[in-house]
């Protein structure tokens, strides 16, 4: 199979062909597939993102978006879901996905995102380590660890932990974590990010991240 850069997995055959249509134009190479057994079957380190919806005929969603993050764990995963609760959104995440959208949704925030996650796919290895506050990031390997021990990151958490070491015990507004993690073109709601700096504290200890309201978020120094 040639290399692609997005595979779509979406069960509706109209959706798909004006998204088929649409990234297409855009000038990317787009495979389509509407099963989840397929999308694990298509789907390898050569893949640049999946758009996955969750709402599929053989497998569910979110079990798809599992298995794709435990065999390729730097795949960016866009999830496209009907389901706007907050706890669905939460569960997408956690099950591996680094960003969501929900239906019915903006064409231009999707090629947005879509960019945003083919450039950081793409982006070179950065020049080396940082360290701050017990936690090391290794940009080369793209491996993270706190106290020695390795912390499973989802990419968009390693992306944003990169960020929040190499200015810790400094306040790093939420603008600025939008526009270096996610995308420069970037608009809507931030809910992800929130989402995102959660399980990190989760990862890393309480009170390793203060949130400063209404400015962002800290990294703190021991």
């Amino acid at each position: 199979m040639a290399e692609r850069d997005i595979l779509l997995v979406e069960d509706d055959e109209a959706i798909a062909a004006g998204l088929v249509r649409i990234l297409t134009a855009q000038g990317h190479d787009v495979e389509h597939v509407g099963r989840g057994a397929d999308a694990l079957a298509a789907a390898t380190a050569a893949t640049g993102l999946v758009i996955l919806d969750l709402g599929l005929p053989d497998i569910d969603g979110l079990e798809v978006c599992r298995t794709l993050r435990e065999r390729h764990r730097d795949l960016a995963i866009l999830i496209l879901t009907a389901r706007d609760d907050e706890l669905d959104v939460v569960s997408g995440l956690d099950a591996g996905a680094d960003d969501y959208l929900v239906k019915p949704f903006a064409l231009s925030e999707l090629l947005a995102r879509v960019r945003a996650h083919l450039r950081r796919a793409s982006a070179p290895a950065g020049p080396g380590e940082l360290s701050a506050g017990g936690v090391t990031v290794d940009l080369r390997a793209r491996r993270a660890f706190r106290d020695g021990q390795e912390l499973a990151l989802r990419p968009k958490e390693f992306d944003l932990l990169a960020l929040l070491v190499a200015e810790a015990g400094h306040a790093v507004t939420r603008e600025r974590i939008m526009s270096e993690v996610w995308d420069s073109e970037w608009f809507g709601s931030t809910k992800t990010l929130d989402t995102h700096v959660l399980t990190l504290r989760q990862k890393l200890s309480d009170g390793a991240i203060t949130t400063l309201r209404g400015v962002g978020y800290r990294l703190e120094l021991p």
